[in-house]
Formats: structure tokens, sequence, C-alpha cells
């Protein structure tokens, strides 16, 4: 049974970065002079991993997703993949990728016992997808979804994350292809992070919020019906347009963010646990593992890391004078208010 945070929310999810590591360098995720690359001696190995993951999936943890960096650049991770398959109290077990690589690891990720694969496809457009990952082919990509579906790695999911000026004029373009190839295409705010987040406020005229990318959509496509048959229990909702085999999500961490619904951790590629990925707050795993650590005191930690949670992260929203999912009548003027607060604050300084 899953542990229960501070806040009454199921932590069942665990997501593990495999290597900080990338054989892309897309624009919204490092600057261009790239990012130092962690020591590799204080990357985890597959067996310090693999006793993580079975201490989480103990503790009721049973979604297990692989990430990076790109997960397929860490050497022998279809190994790690078989090792975490046979953990008892793993039911899902799944990977997000650039899908570079996927073409040639998709069988035998599927044979180690890899469930299903998320895929980032920022454009369609050959010329545009090297510009944005600074050299990456979409060729590539393309041919790694088709091996994905080819392999049984179902549903395959295409992320995009949208950028205003950058690669938000082929949105609907993406989405077609849920007609007419049954993909499921899920759309993500974009939101700075890490390297790549500005000091100011000038990312917010950025951000294609999901409601301004389901009316571009739904004008030329047609309505967009909410549907519930995807499988992930992620922040995506999901919905279908009239006689798509394949569905559109929408994920929102900065409209109408799902932090009151979040159920992950994230452990960092060098044993950091993470509550939230937008907090500096952390567990160290790693020098307990090496200084010899057994089962039971690293689920003393994970749960530490559980305990520790927020509430929400801090990166401010896109101000909204409608009601949010999560939001009552009374969280709504408390929201504005706050945030005529913050803004009469800010002028204030600005006259000093």
């Amino acid at each position: 049974m899953a542990h229960y945070d501070a806040h009454s929310r199921a932590i069942n999810y665990l997501r593990v970065s495999v290597t900080d590591r990338c054989n892309l360098r897309c624009e919204y995720c490092m600057p261009p002079e790239g990012i130092p690359w962690i020591p590799h001696d204080t990357v985890l190995r597959f067996e310090e991993i693999a006793l993580i993951v079975r201490a989480a999936a103990e503790l009721g943890i049973s979604r297990v997703r692989l990430t990076g960096g790109e997960p397929l650049v860490r050497l022998g991770v279809c190994s790690l993949v078989r090792m975490l398959a046979e953990i008892p109290g793993v039911q899902d077990l799944s990977m997000t990728s650039n899908g570079t690589l996927l073409a040639r690891y998709a069988g035998e990720l599927a044979a180690a016992g890899l469930d299903r694969v998320n895929i980032s496809l920022d454009t369609l457009q050959p010329e545009r997808f090297a510009a944005m990952t600074r050299g990456g082919r979409v060729e590539d990509v393309l041919a790694g979804i088709e091996a994905a579906h080819q392999a049984g790695l179902e549903p395959v999911k295409v992320n995009r994350v949208v950028i205003r000026g950058e690669n938000d004029d082929d949105i609907v373009d993406l989405a077609r292809k849920t007609l007419l190839s049954g993909w499921h295409v899920r759309y993500i705010e974009w939101m700075p992070v890490g390297e790549t987040a500005p000091e100011d406020e000038a990312w917010r005229h950025k951000v294609v919020t999901a409601e301004e990318m389901k009316q571009r959509i739904s004008a030329e496509l047609g309505p967009l019906t909410a549907d519930g048959s995807i499988f992930g229990g992620g922040p995506a909702r999901y919905y279908r347009l009239p006689g798509a085999e394949g569905t559109i999500g929408f994920i929102t961490p900065v409209s109408e963010h799902f932090c009151y619904h979040c159920n992950r951790l994230r452990l960092t590629a060098d044993g950091q646990l993470r509550p939230c990925l937008l907090s500096d707050s952390e567990v160290d795993l790693r020098t307990p593992l090496r200084e010899g650590a057994d089962l039971e005191q690293i689920k003393s930690l994970i749960l530490q890391a559980i305990d520790i949670k927020p509430l929400q992260h801090h990166l401010s929203a896109v101000s909204y004078t409608h009601l949010r999912a999560h939001e009552t009548v009374l969280d709504l003027v408390c929201r504005l208010l706050l945030e005529k607060k913050k803004k009469s604050r800010k002028d204030n300084r600005s006259r000093v």
C-alpha cells in the first residue's frame, strides 16, 4: 500500500534518472554552451538503483519511469530494465526518451520487460528539429516511434513542449497525427527549469496555455471530447477528436499546476531523492548506500523524502480569472487577492 505525504497524497510513482547525459542539446533544456556533467563516479550503479527501487516498491511505489538526460545513452540500460522488471511490486515500468536511439533498442527493451515509452518530439519539421535540438534528426525519432509500436511498447506517447514563437505554429499538424496515424500526443506547457530558467518574469510570454492550444486544434480539426481510456496515472488530461484512434493530452505545469495531485518522487542520476522537481530539497541516498545502508535504512530515507514533499512548486502561474480544476470559489478569491498584493509590492519597489 502506498504511503501518504503530509498533504494526504498517495505516493506511488518514482522517476529514476539513469544519466544526466544526452545526445541532443535541446535549446529549452540547456544553454548553448552546454552544462557540466556530473562526475562518473557519483552516478548510481545499476545495483544501487535496483536496491532503491526495491525499497520504494516495498513502500507501495508501483510505477517506475526511467529518464535522463537520455536514458538510452547509458551503456547497458537494457540490463537495468531487466533488473527492475523482476522486482516484486513494480507494476508499470516505462521510459521517457528523445527517440533518436529507440529504433536500435526497442525490441531489446520490450524483451527485458519495459512496458511502454514516451517520446519527445517538439516539431515535425526537419530543419526546425535540427535547430531546436542543435543537430538532431527528426527522421531518427520517427523511426523510433515506429519501432516502439512494432515492439509493443504501448501506448506510445509523443510529448511536445510548446514554446511560443518557436514551435507553436504546427500544433495542429501534430494533433492531426491522432487522426491519421493513431498517435497519442501530449502537449506540455513550457516552463523555465534549471540552467535555462531566467531570473525575471520574461519567460511568461513564451507560454502557450493548454486552453489556447485546445482552441487552435478545435478550430481546425473539430471539437475535443474528454477521454479517460489512455493509461498513465500522471498529470495529463486527455481528449479525443471525432473519429480519432489516438488521443490528445495536455500537461499544465504553469496555467493549472497539478501539484495538489502529485504522486511522485524523483531520483537523480547521482542518487539524490527529490520530492519535487522544482524544489532544492532532497534526501541523499548515494552516500548511505556506499556506506553500507541496507534495505530498511533506504526505506527510512525514502519515507523522509515523502514527509518533506511540499504542497506545490513555487513557479507562479499565469494569471487567470476563472476557476482552476482544484479550486473552490474561496480559493480563487484568495489567489487573486494574493496576486494583486504581489503586484502592488512590485510596483512600490519600482518607485523607490
